[in-house]
């Protein structure tokens, strides 16, 4: 697993949870905003960004999985004492699904486009992640053609990024092989009690409003197709108390579009709920 550990040792932890088709690299705007003070731990998830990317011999491309992972990394780091949760896409469950375990741990929550709970009963599942999820043809397009990541950054930001910046976003996943895990992640999506994750995913959501009376702050992209207004609304009456920032000209890759705004206003969030030594 590779992950970026930036800004003081002794400095309060933000620990940042990307997730698919995305890398650390989507949180390098929060980090250059936070590292003067904060220490940012970001990990690239198994298969993903600059780690490792093995078979399925080798390795079990599950939720429970990545939970395990995100232990193992804060107890090589020796991390056992107050975190900043932030999360994107799928990190919430990793994040959340670590958390039940360690709920004390953490003290404040960030919170961008992302799910701790299962599908709403409101909201369909977009046909483009049924595809990928349930369907050969989507494999096929996942895998061969690297669908899934080229189109996330051409499809889910309201403002078009430059070609370094797609070039980056999409350079993990440069063969069959180096893809596997942007399709194993849409294939484990729990719909139904018969899904592998579904358990931890539920138990989270059973659980979310027990972070209510910590400070948390949300920001999202209101033209997300995936996590949209119902998943907003999901965080919004679990942590009625949440600071809450939406925007409507932004889609899920929240800190591409609006990094300018978000970042700042987490850093005064952050400022002004510090953790009690």
């Amino acid at each position: 697993m590779s992950f970026l550990d930036e800004g003081p040792r002794d400095g309060e932890v933000v620990l940042m949870l990307h997730g698919n088709p995305s890398w650390s690299f989507y949180w390098r705007h929060l980090v250059l905003g936070l590292r003067e003070r904060y220490r940012c731990i970001v990990p690239d998830h198994v298969g993903m960004g600059l780690s490792d990317k093995p078979g399925d011999a080798q390795y079990r491309y599950t939720l429970q999985s990545r939970v395990e992972d995100i232990e193992r990394l804060l107890e090589h780091l020796g991390i056992d004492g107050p975190i900043t949760l932030a999360v994107h896409d799928w990190g919430g469950m990793i994040g959340f699904g670590w958390a039940l375990k360690r709920r004390d741990l953490v003290k404040r929550l960030i919170i961008t486009n992302t799910a701790a709970f299962p599908l709403p009963a409101a909201k369909p599942l977009p046909w483009q992640i049924q595809l990928g999820r349930d369907y050969n043809i989507g494999a096929l397009l996942i895998r061969g053609f690297n669908a899934f990541a080229a189109g996330t950054i051409d499809q889910c930001v309201s403002n078009k990024v430059s070609p370094a910046v797609r070039a980056a976003y999409v350079a993990p996943y440069d063969s069959w092989k180096h893809r596997i895990s942007t399709l194993r992640f849409v294939q484990d999506i729990p719909l139904s009690p018969k899904d592998k994750a579904w358990a931890l995913v539920e138990e989270a959501g059973r659980t979310l409003g027990q972070y209510a009376d910590r400070p948390a702050f949300i920001g999202w992209g209101l033209q997300d197709f995936v996590f949209d207004r119902h998943f907003l609304k999901g965080f919004t009456d679990a942590l009625p108390k949440a600071e809450v920032m939406a925007f409507a000209d932004a889609h899920h890759y929240v800190l591409e579009d609006k990094h300018a705004v978000l970042v700042p206003a987490i850093r005064r969030f952050l400022d002004a709920h510090p953790i009690p030594r």
